[in-house]
């Protein structure tokens, strides 16, 4: 019988990519989505479509009840739900930390207890990294997250450590870009006009992985005896400057010619808060707020991914360069389209 998954936050740039992935592998698949989700990247027929509701439980429970492919449930579940943005930073919590909580417990209330568990979490759980010797970030380093996002995940991290009956894994990523990614985007574009925009004067030193290796490495965890209740950074295994992103990227899209423009770190904090401030007053989440500053201020995102390399033989196969050109190829056929 083919292995059951169900996909938690199915609806965006990497759940689409796992949907896809999921199918292709052979897995019988759920996608789990809110209502207003866009299905956008989920028209594969064989996919099947869970709509939730993560802030009533009993609704919660209902859907798994009425769409669980067996009383016991699903073989496997991955958590790719999250917010990472928000007009208002309660919703941190409510989305990155409560919809967890109350997802996990209304499985435990119907003995759907999956084979593996698999929470996406994110590099700023651990925060900003050492910036005098910049020693990468690893499976030693002790969490101190900075965002209120990155506290966000450290909580359900927290939650999900203490579940005894519970059969996790958790992925660390860092910055996630392939196409129809968006902030990645907005640094292509930038560059696509002939700017790059960088923030503050000291070096910094940027990690990235693109999506396939990150979805790759998901199903090679889900099934490898030696993920179980183990955490892990997921990355490329070597770092690049801006300076290398922006030569990379001017070069696939032919631009020889492209201004750097570094902004002073208070311009960009008084940048943040005033369009933070502006977007709250919409009722709107703004990409450029004071989460966001305090991210690009971080000088250090070296990785260590030796743990990953160990447990489950996580292989990098898409460094910056070949990413960046798929990427690149895709902002070119969208731009055809219009």
């Amino acid at each position: 019988m083919k292995k059951t998954l169900l996909i938690v936050g199915a609806g965006g740039f990497i759940g689409g990519f796992i949907a896809g992935e999921a199918l292709r592998r052979g897995y019988e698949t759920w996608a789990g989505v809110r209502a207003s989700t866009s299905r956008r990247w989920l028209t594969q027929p064989e996919l099947h479509t869970v709509d939730f509701d993560y802030d009533d439980p009993d609704a919660v429970e209902a859907t798994l009840r009425a769409a669980a492919p067996s009383p016991s449930g699903w073989d496997y579940i991955i958590w790719n739900l999250g917010a990472t943005k928000c007009a208002n930073f309660a919703d941190f919590n409510r989305i990155n930390f409560e919809y967890v909580r109350t997802f996990v417990e209304a499985l435990r209330r119907t003995g759907m207890m999956p084979e593996r568990f698999l929470y996406m979490s994110s590099l700023s759980a651990l925060g900003p990294g050492d910036e005098k010797t910049y020693a990468p970030l690893s499976s030693a380093t002790i969490p101190a997250p900075n965002t209120r996002y990155g506290l966000s995940k450290i909580k359900s991290e927290t939650y999900l450590e203490m579940q005894t009956d519970l059969r996790w894994t958790i992925f660390r990523p860092t910055g996630v870009y392939g196409p129809h990614e968006r902030d990645y985007l907005m640094m292509i574009k930038s560059i696509d006009s002939g700017w790059d925009f960088g923030v503050g004067y000291r070096r910094q030193m940027l990690t990235f992985v693109y999506v396939d290796d990150l979805v790759e490495a998901m199903f090679e965890a889900i099934s490898a005896p030696a993920t179980l209740r183990r955490k892990y950074i997921i990355s490329e295994d070597r770092a690049y400057s801006q300076a290398d992103f922006r030569r990379l990227t001017a070069a696939l899209l032919g631009k020889k010619f492209v201004v750097p423009v570094r902004l002073p770190l208070w311009a960009v904090y008084v940048a943040s808060t005033v369009a933070e401030k502006v977007a709250a007053l919409q009722g709107k989440p703004s990409t450029l707020n004071r989460d966001k500053y305090k991210i690009m201020r971080q000088r250090n995102w070296n990785c260590d991914i030796s743990d990953a390399a160990r447990d489950f033989g996580f292989a990098p196969k898409w460094p910056l360069e070949r990413g960046l050109a798929a990427t690149v190829a895709a902002y070119r056929a969208s731009k055809a389209e219009k």
